[in-house]
This record gives C-alpha cells, structure tokens and sequence, in this order.
C-alpha cells in the first residue's frame, strides 16, 4: 500500500496547509480481541463466535505474539499505559493462557508502572479460583457485561446468566482483589418501562461499581435483531428513561465523562480515554483495529483478519489492511472520538496529535458554534448539551 507523504496539502480557503510533525506521540495502549463466546447474542454486531467445547488457547496465543511482533517496528522505544482484552468473552480463557500472553507481550514493550488493565468477563464465565488468578497476574480491572437483572429481559437478549448470577459476579470480583470494575448495562429493551430500566440501574448502583457504561440498545445491520426486530420503547419513553437514569446515577456519584460512561471520581476508563483523545492503539486478534501515529506525522490505521480460522492459518497475513489518513480526513477523526466526551479536550491537543493546524477547524467550529452544537471556548472543544444529543450534526460541520 502506498502511504501517503506527511506533507500533502489540506486547503482551507484558498491556503495550504501542510501537516507537520509530531513532536511528541500520544499515549500507547493495547487492544486484545478473543472472539470466542459462549453463544452469539441476537444484538451483538462485534466480532464473536460460538467457542466449541476445546478452545485453541495454545494457538491462539502464539498467533497473538507473532502478530504483536509484526508491529513491534512502529512502537519500539514506546511504553503501553493500557491493555484491554475484548471479545466475544476474554474471561473463557484460562489464567495459564493469558498469564503466557502477558507475560509475552511485556518481553516485547515495556509497561507503565501504573499500567491498567481490563479483561471483560461475564456472569456466566465466573470462576471465583479463576478470577483470583486473573488479578494474581496484574489484572487490575473488570468489565462485566450485565446489560439486565431481569429474567425477562435477559431472556429477550440471549443471555446465559440470570439475575442472581450477575448479583453475584460482582461481588466475587471483589473477593478475588478487584477493586476497580466496570459494569455494562442497557436501556430501551424490548418491553422495558421506565420502572424496569430504573430498577436495573438501582441494582448496578448497590453494588458499588467504580464505572458504569450505560447505553441504548441499537439494532444493528448483521445482527439476527436487524433482521428480526424485537418492539422498542417509544421515544418518548427513551427519552424518559436517559433523563431519569442520569440524575439518578449525578446523585449517587457516577458523572457522565462520556456519552454512555459514568465513573466514580478518579475512576474514568484510561484505556478509553485514550481512544477517545485520539491517542494511539495496537490491535492484535482476530478483526482488531489499531492506529498509530509516527514522528513523521503519518497517522495510520489498522485492521486484521476477522475469521478465527483464518486467523490462526499460517499460510494467512494477520493483516488484512491499512490506511494512512489523509488531511482532509483528520479533522472528522479527532472530533469523531473528542466530542463524545462530556467535556470535551484541551483545543491544544488537536494540533498536538494531528499535526495539523487550530486554524483548519475554523470555519466548521464558527458554524457548529453559530449552530449551538459547540461550545464558544479558544481554549477548548467541547461540545453543548445540544451537541451532545446531536452529535452526528456536529460532525457533519467538520466534513470536507
């Protein structure tokens, strides 16, 4: 593939501007995708699999390392802040095969001292021994995907665990040392009141998550609900249901940092927070994306085969493409990522990790502020609580 030179012009009326570089990179996390899971569910548009009763953990593992190594030469002499297992279900893979990858991937790239790192898990793969194992090897944070406490709801999006399980799950990622978990939640399910889905967020709140990620329940192309769908709450309903929800989790300390996040003080996701300030990622796994900057000022993209199989075929690239990002791509790329955070970024830190100049936002950010869409601040950009609703309206100002 052909990359595209760091000095290629972005026109703003009439004037070129060339992209400089990079005199410092951005932080730089590790994403690792296991795509196994005990069974699709019909809402789930990731890259999943049903597991068969053997996992190629071995394999797979060592197709991980060799894929990391194929990357080593766009990070070396950087630290990772971060790594995040995602899935399918990290968490049905045994402590011996992720304490191998750990291990492996710090003998390739050093880690912070104050590294965080996240494994997914669900109520139903919980393992007390397990999970002590989990956060013996540096595991420092949970994700556990709940979505529900209600049988009926829980039914209703193919989930394996019920009620109970998911009560219990996190308190046993406290007596295994998890000091610091997140759970995932829906609202807007089929069927579901204004009660219900403030009952479920009672629930999550009484276990003392440090982090809540709650979020409306999409239907997604490639999905058996896009293809079947189930009845959905009104608008009006939805509507409701997110006021009501955020005052209730504003009062029992949860800030919203982000459209669908809410942490205790302190307790924001680092490894999201970077995603989200544009900061850099190395995807490693069956369909992971990453993107690296370099001190050229080159911005790259990455993204690796889907299919397990394949993936795990050595006659097989892990690489399935690349795409260096354009000027006239980057402005859309910073603030797609920047404006879902409540309170936006330091205006600085565009140039910091585009290369490009403040000024090449200036006409979009004088519509978008003209618009009500973004806040009227030099030194930030952040969108209003309209901007937020319409976020993609505010994108659309940024559009070349």
């Amino acid at each position: 593939m052909t990359i595209e030179s760091s000095a290629s012009p972005l026109i703003f009326g009439g004037a070129q501007t060339p992209r400089a570089a990079l005199p410092v990179l951005p932080p730089l996390a590790l994403y690792i995708h296991i795509p196994w899971c005990v069974r699709k569910c019909p809402y789930c548009d990731f890259n999943s699999h049903t597991a068969s009763p053997v996992l190629p953990e071995q394999e797979y593992v060592d197709a991980l390392l060799a894929d990391l190594d194929q990357d080593l030469h766009a990070v070396y002499g950087r630290e990772l802040s971060s790594i995040f297992f995602g899935g399918g279900t990290p968490s049905l893979f045994s402590a011996e095969a992720l304490g191998r990858l750990l291990k492996g991937v710090e003998q390739r790239i050093p880690f912070a001292s104050d590294i965080e790192i996240t494994l997914e898990a669900n109520p139903g793969t919980f393992e007390q021994e397990k999970f002590r194992a989990y956060r013996a090897l540096g595991i420092n944070r949970l994700s556990i995907g709940i979505q529900s406490f209600q049988e009926e709801k829980l039914k209703a999006l193919g989930r394996i665990h019920n009620g109970d399980e998911a009560v219990r799950a996190a308190g046993m990622a406290r007596q295994a040392g998890f000091d610091n978990f997140n759970l995932d939640l829906m609202h807007g399910l089929p069927g579901q009141s204004l009660d219900d889905a403030l009952n479920d967020l009672r629930q999550a709140i009484a276990l003392k998550p440090t982090h809540l990620s709650w979020y409306q329940l999409t239907l997604e192309p490639n999905t058996v609900f896009w293809n079947q769908p189930p009845t959905l709450p009104e608008d009006d309903a939805l509507w409701d249901i997110q006021e009501a929800g955020q005052a209730l989790l504003a009062e029992h300390g949860y800030a919203q940092y982000e459209v669908s996040a809410y942490a205790q003080p302190g307790r924001p996701a680092r490894h999201n927070l970077n995603y989200w300030s544009f900061g850099d990622f190395i995807g490693i796994g069956a369909g992971a994306h990453g993107k690296l900057s370099h001190p050229d000022g080159r911005i790259v993209r990455t993204w690796k085969t889907r299919l397990p199989k394949d993936y795990l075929n050595p006659a097989k690239s892990f690489k399935a493409g690349e795409k260096a990002l354009t000027n006239e791509e980057l402005p859309f790329e910073f603030l797609m990522n920047a404006l879902r955070l409540t309170e936006g970024v330091e205006a600085r830190l565009y140039p910091e990790r585009t290369g490009l100049p403040l000024e090449s936002l200036a006409e979009g950010r004088r519509e978008a502020e003209q618009s009500g869409l973004l806040q009227v601040e030099p030194s930030r950009l952040a969108a209003t609580m309209r901007g937020q609703l319409f976020l993609n309206d505010l994108l659309q100002t940024f559009l070349t």
